[in-house]
C-alpha cells in the first residue's frame, strides 16, 4: 500500500498547492496527454455524506470542491457524489456511514462524535484554542494530523483536513445576556466542548444539525443558536429568529472540517487516486477558509444595518468560559488517550502563541483597533 502518513499527505498538499507543474496546476490546463494517461486508470465512483445542507454553498461547498477536483484531476475516471445532510444518512450520523461502509467518504466536524472519543474535539475545535492559522500548522506540521488519525483508525477511518470555518461567531440569542447568571436554564443550539463547557455555566444544551436550527430558534425549542458566522447564519435565517448576535466564539476560533475514508475503500483506490483525492482536500482546506473570511465581512456589515445588535459576551462569562474548560479539560485527560492528544496540542499552543503574540497580536491590537464599522 502506498505511504499516505500524515507526513506524505502534507508533501503533496503542499506541492499540488505551491507549484504549477504539480498535480492541480498540470490538471487546469487539461493537456492532451494527461487526458489519455488518465483514461487508463479505472473508472470509480464513490458517495460522500455529509453533515450540511445544500443551501449553505460554502461548507457544503468544500464537500464540492472535493469531488469537482478529483474529478477534474482525473480526466472524468474518479467520481465523488456529495450528499446534504438526511439524503444517505443523519447529518451528525456520518462517521457512522463511513466506518460501515455505507458510504466510501464523509465530509463532516470531528466533534460531533464525543461520544465515541472525547479526544476527536482537538479534530475540529477546542474552546480558547486555536486560529485557523495555527490551527493548520498544528495539524500539517505540529503532529496533529499523526495524533488524529490515530484516534480514527480504531473506526478503521482516516481523515484529511478538509475545511476551516475561522474565527465563528458567538451565537444568536432572543434576549441579551445579563452576566453568568443569565446562562442558568438557557436551551441553546451547541456543540463540541464548547457545549461541555456552557453546560458547565447552566445551559441546557442541545444538538441540532444545521437545517434544523432554525425552526427551533424561531419556535421557541431554544433560546439561544450557534453556527459559524454571517455568511452562513443569515442564510440559515438566524438572524430572523433572534435579534442580538453574539461575540466571539470562543468555542471555534479556527475549527476544522475533516474529509473521512473508508479504509477498506481507500485501501483499493488507485495510488493515482489517493494523491489526487488528498490533493483536494487540501486545496478545499483553504479554499473554504479564504472564502468564509472575505463573504463574512460583507455580510455583517448587512446584519447590523438590518437591526441585528451586537454584543461582546463581556469579561465575566469569558472568563468563567475559560476557567470551566480548563476544567473539563483536566477532567478529560484523566483518559489516556485524551491526555496523549491534549498534551501534546497543549504544547504546540504554548509555543505558538507566545510566536503570535510577538508576530501578530502586536500588530493586529494596533491596526484592527482602526478599522472603521469594528464594534
Amino acid at each position: 500500500m502506498p505511504d499516505f502518513s500524515p507526513q506524505r499527505r502534507r508533501l503533496l498538499g503542499a506541492a499540488a498547492l505551491a507549484t504549477s507543474a504539480g498535480v492541480l496546476a498540470s490538471c487546469r490546463i487539461r493537456r492532451a496527454d494527461e487526458v489519455k494517461a488518465g483514461s487508463a486508470l479505472p473508472l470509480v465512483r464513490w458517495r460522500m455524506a455529509t453533515s450540511w445542507p445544500h443551501s449553505l454553498d460554502t461548507i457544503f461547498g468544500g464537500a464540492e470542491t472535493i469531488s469537482r477536483r478529483v474529478r477534474e484531476m482525473s480526466a472524468g475516471r474518479f467520481l465523488i457524489q456529495p450528499f446534504a445532510a438526511g439524503e444517505l444518512v443523519p447529518g451528525l450520523e456520518v462517521l457512522e456511514a463511513v466506518q460501515n461502509g455505507s458510504v466510501e467518504c464523509g465530509h463532516t466536524a470531528s466533534y460531533y462524535y464525543l461520544g465515541k472519543n472525547p479526544a476527536l474535539a482537538f479534530g475540529t475545535a477546542v474552546p480558547f484554542g486555536l486560529t485557523a492559522q495555527q490551527q493548520n500548522a498544528w495539524l500539517y506540521e505540529g503532529g496533529g494530523l499523526e495524533a488524529i488519525d490515530r484516534l480514527y483508525s480504531d473506526f478503521g477511518v482516516r481523515s484529511f483536513p478538509a475545511g476551516n470555518t475561522g474565527a465563528q461567531m458567538g451565537g444568536w440569542f432572543k434576549r441579551p445576556l445579563e452576566g453568568v447568571a443569565s446562562l442558568q436554564g438557557l436551551k441553546m443550539r451547541i456543540p463540541g466542548l464548547g457545549g461541555k463547557v456552557m453546560a458547565a455555566l447552566g445551559v441546557n444544551v442541545q444538538v441540532l444539525p444545521g437545517g434544523e436550527i432554525f425552526l427551533a430558534l424561531d419556535r421557541g425549542a431554544i433560546d439561544a443558536a450557534e453556527w459559524t458566522g454571517p455568511y452562513d447564519d443569515e442564510k440559515l435565517g438566524l438572524n430572523k429568529a433572534a435579534r442580538y448576535y453574539y461575540y466571539p466564539g470562543w468555542w471555534e476560533p479556527g475549527p476544522t472540517l475533516t474529509a473521512l475514508v473508508n479504509l477498506q475503500a481507500w485501501s483499493r483506490l488507485p495510488s493515482e487516486y489517493q494523491a489526487m483525492f488528498a490533493a483536494a482536500c487540501h486545496e478545499a482546506n483553504g479554499l473554504m477558509l479564504s472564502r468564509y473570511d472575505a463573504l463574512n465581512a460583507t455580510v455583517l456589515q448587512r446584519l447590523i444595518k438590518g437591526g441585528t445588535q451586537l454584543k461582546f459576551y463581556g469579561e465575566p462569562i469569558l472568563q468563567a468560559a475559560r476557567e470551566a474548560t480548563d476544567q473539563i479539560l483536566a477532567d478529560s485527560a484523566k483518559d489516556a488517550t485524551f491526555k496523549r492528544v491534549y498534551e501534546q496540542w497543549r504544547s504546540f499552543r504554548q509555543d505558538v502563541f507566545a510566536w503570535n503574540r510577538v508576530n501578530e497580536f502586536s500588530y493586529t491590537r494596533f491596526a484592527f483597533g482602526e478599522a472603521k464599522g469594528a464594534p
